[in-house]
């Protein structure tokens, strides 16, 4: 497991995004979990693999690791720093300076010691807690639930601490035992003779991930991986005021931290459905109205339409057609007390069709505007 390559694990190239990795473990770990292949070692084996592939790959300070010195901390990578514990891997060669052992532990490690015996067996770096990943979902709402808000619920699916063995990987009231391959180091040594003396060589146990234990029985659910995919259903409170494109977090509801470790934060990106009668600009809102020519020309008080409810505004004598008037206030509303205005834009509505009565005052009127209708063609005539 040590000397496979991850990227080659989950079938991505190294320049793959996080999307991609995500993308390409959900379809590895779907195929080859072990709930399809009962009883099948190997697929069990390559799901451990892809599930630790992705460990490392989705966390970017471990990637960087990893793709600069091949290896990770608690799989025998650098993890350097003054004072720390560390160390790093050559041509598949484990050079461990865990214990500051410091020049000894090198010297020891090509050399086999004063006595030629190999050097003494270390344990593995354990990896400790680790917090969950984060994970994203989209909601699709409505023009007016962004606008007022509203409650939606959502089913994500996530990788989880199995329920059934607590995060143990054992089945219940099985033992956890000292793994018997590598005796409880979580690594295997091995010595090799070069023309430079004896060498030790040092891997993970891939028996026990490194870890130095192993259950007697292997939970029944995730088959000793510790994790499940999971669905839950979220309930996702939509504030008022939200615009399409926001980004709700909700703290915790991301995948289930690894060895009680924090669990990641779930983010949801609202779609919101545009309205059949507002534009929305930010706050501000933006809509249309019909008024009549003579409600234009002489003036008039009449009543809109806003997502508020219908308000009053008044229309001045020689109005313009695509005036646009500003009701303050009635706009999109926060909770936090701002609040956008609505725009209202003025459309003079020309009548086709006149009664006799009113094709008469209609031509009385051009007579005293000094205009001949008549004589033009007229629209009416």
């Amino acid at each position: 497991m040590a000397e496979k390559n991850l990227y080659e694990i989950l079938g991505v190239p190294k320049t793959a995004t996080d999307a991609e990795i995500k993308s390409a473990y959900r379809k590895s770990a779907l195929k080859y979990h072990p709930d399809k292949h009962k009883g099948d070692k190997d697929s069990e084996q390559k799901f451990k693999e892809i599930n630790v592939a992705y460990e490392v790959l989705s966390d970017k300070q471990k990637r960087q690791q990893y793709d600069t010195f091949g290896s990770t901390t608690g799989r025998g990578g650098y993890s350097g720093g003054a004072g720390q514990a560390g160390g790093f891997d050559f041509n598949g060669m484990n050079f461990d300076f865990g214990g500051g052992g410091g020049f000894a532990d090198i010297f020891e490690s090509f050399f086999g010691g004063a006595g030629g015996g190999g050097g003494r067996s270390r344990r593995s770096k354990k990896a400790g807690p680790m917090r969950g990943n984060d994970i994203e979902a989209n909601i699709r709402i409505s023009f007016e639930d962004a606008v007022f808000g509203s409650e939606k619920e959502l089913e994500i699916t996530k990788s989880d601490i199995c329920k059934h063995c607590d995060g143990r990987g054992a089945e219940p009231g099985s033992v956890i035992g000292t793994c018997k391959t590598c005796g409880g180091t979580g690594e295997i040594r091995t010595i090799r003779n070069t023309i430079l003396g004896q060498m030790a060589t040092s891997n993970i146990c891939d028996d026990c991930n490194g870890e130095g234990k192993r259950p007697d029985k292997l939970c029944s659910v995730c088959h000793g991986t510790t994790r499940v995919r999971v669905k839950e259903r979220v309930k996702v409170k939509i504030p008022a005021g939200v615009d399409n494109g926001s980004t709700l977090k909700l703290a915790g509801k991301g995948e289930g931290g690894i060895k009680n470790g924090p669990s990641g934060d779930l983010y949801i990106l609202l779609v919101v459905e545009q309205s059949k009668k507002f534009i929305r600009d930010g706050l501000d809102i933006h809509g249309e109205t019909e008024i009549h020519l003579l409600q234009a020309v002489l003036g008039d008080e009449i009543s809109v339409a806003t997502i508020h409810g219908e308000k009053t505004i008044k229309i001045p004598a020689g109005t313009n057609d695509s005036k646009v008037f500003k009701i303050s206030g009635e706009g999109v509303k926060k909770a936090s007390g701002q609040a956008g205005d609505h725009y209202v834009k003025i459309k003079i509505k020309i009548p086709d069709k006149l009664s006799k009565k009113e094709r008469e005052l209609y031509v009385a009127l051009a007579g005293e505007a000094g205009l001949d209708t008549k004589k033009s063609g007229g629209l009416f005539w």
